[in-house]
């Protein structure tokens, strides 16, 4: 895992996920998936740019992680927190208590997960318990958690065409506390 210390060395490690395999479809990249999740969370929540630049590095701690990928939330939260901000770290943490709250709470959400998804669900703890998503809702960032997890299932076509990496380049560095 690794901790970055300025936004520069963000970028340089998306661009590294252009050629890293999604578990998602063959062919299919990791940056293509960020890209288009940040695309959707600027159409859902155009005022964010916390939340969309989130919903595009969500998942850059995949490399990093093991099967079931139960640790890449905490591991890329991490990874960010000190240059995009508390903020970005939570919901990027957050993401994936949001799967478990979208099938804990929308019983037809689970229908809607990739098998990826699905398969990862219960390395990741499965459904939450009524406390779980009673603590879940007194986030104060829950439903930009939500918006992010509805994207970040809603981004995972081959062949979406959305802006590249250098459409988000000025809003990782207008974010970062570390130039």
């Amino acid at each position: 895992m690794k901790i970055f210390t300025n936004t520069s060395e963000v970028i340089d490690h998306l661009r590294s996920l252009e050629t890293t395999e999604s578990a998602e479809a063959p062919g299919f990249f990791e940056l293509q998936h960020g890209l288009q999740c940040a695309a959707l969370l600027a159409i859902s929540d155009p005022d964010d740019l916390e939340l969309q630049v989130a919903g595009l590095v969500h998942d850059l701690a995949h490399p990093w992680d093991g099967p079931g990928q139960p640790r890449h939330a905490t591991m890329g939260a991490e990874a960010v927190r000190e240059v995009l901000g508390e903020r970005v770290a939570a919901l990027i943490e957050g993401h994936v208590p949001a799967k478990r709250y979208l099938v804990s709470t929308r019983p037809e959400y689970r229908a809607l997960l990739s098998a990826d998804s699905i398969m990862t669900l219960e390395a990741q703890g499965g459904d939450l318990t009524p406390e779980e998503i009673r603590e879940f809702e007194s986030d104060p960032n829950w439903r930009a958690m939500v918006s992010l997890r509805v994207a970040d299932d809603g981004a995972k076509d081959p062949h979406a065409i959305v802006p590249g990496l250098e459409r988000w380049i000025d809003a990782v560095y207008s974010l970062g506390t570390r130039r």
